[in-house]
């Protein structure tokens, strides 16, 4: 095995909101570990990226599943994005892990900004890709939930055509994950995908944070991206041309300089190259 395959393992974790919970967890590389926490479409749509950054650059690259997508278990008590940042921070106690970059996309995002309000000593910067959960006047979160896959597909992307996907194709069980993705993200995200208290809230981060923003996102558009950039102290956005809500997928190739600079330049201990 060389040390950018992937290797899948099954931790419990147990967290006040849960109890023991299993969280299946995929890693791959050695050195500056980064955790990648995905959105709504679940763990594929991170897992092509997480390669990449791994193969490419001196990076352990942690990517869990978020209980319920995959086909996985979710306990009834795990129920909101705050009870999966907490499940994370326990995970990196775990894994015995420091100096950790935080890389979370879409809801993803939004779990990656609760973490950052718990402050985990053993995180060193955090990237939000695309993210959701604040609300902002006038720049609504699309209402996911009354799309058709191709109208998500439609939205997402910058040439949605290259990643229209024909569900009606699918094998059952694919069709009957995806199905299960989209219960287990009506579960953690509400039906607006936001919190009304978050924006606020967000004013106690104290650690690193970048915003990244694909310029065709219409699921949430740029300036929503540039309004969670300005709740945040010290928050810095950054817009990326030629693709949208999914840029880990859409363009990663232009994606990957831009987290393994921030994620180097905040590093505790400087990763190699």
């Amino acid at each position: 095995m060389t040390s950018t395959q992937a290797r899948t393992r099954t931790y419990t974790l147990t967290i006040p909101q849960a109890g023991p919970t299993p969280v299946t967890v995929t890693e791959s590389g050695q050195g500056h570990p980064f955790l990648i926490l995905h959105g709504g479409g679940g763990p594929q749509t991170v897992a092509g990226f997480a390669d990449l950054l791994a193969g490419a650059r001196s990076a352990r690259v942690i990517t869990p599943t978020h209980p319920g997508f995959g086909g996985t278990p979710r306990p009834g008590g795990l129920a909101s994005t705050g009870a999966l940042a907490a499940l994370y921070t326990d995970l990196l106690a775990e894994l015995d892990l420091d100096d950790v970059t935080v890389v979370g996309n879409s809801i993803g995002g939004w779990i990656a900004a609760e973490m950052a309000l718990l402050n985990p000593a053993r995180v060193s910067s955090y990237i939000l890709v695309d993210a959701v959960g604040i609300e902002v006047p006038g720049h609504p979160v699309t209402d996911f939930f009354s799309l058709t896959m191709d109208q998500v597909a439609q939205l997402s992307y910058h040439d949605p055509d290259r990643f229209r996907i024909d569900v009606a194709a699918l094998p059952p069980a694919a069709q009957a994950a995806m199905a299960g993705n989209r219960s287990s993200l009506a579960v953690y995200s509400g039906p607006a995908m936001t919190d009304p208290s978050l924006s606020g809230r967000l004013a106690g981060v104290t650690a690193p944070v970048l915003v990244l923003w694909g310029e065709a996102d219409q699921i949430v558009d740029a300036e929503y991206g540039r309004a969670l950039a300005a709740a945040i102290p010290g928050g810095q956005f950054r817009l990326l041309a030629g693709t949208g809500h999914l840029p880990q997928i859409e363009t990663p190739a232009e994606l990957l300089p831009v987290i393994w600079d921030f994620a180097d330049a905040h590093a505790v201990s400087r990763p190699a190259r």
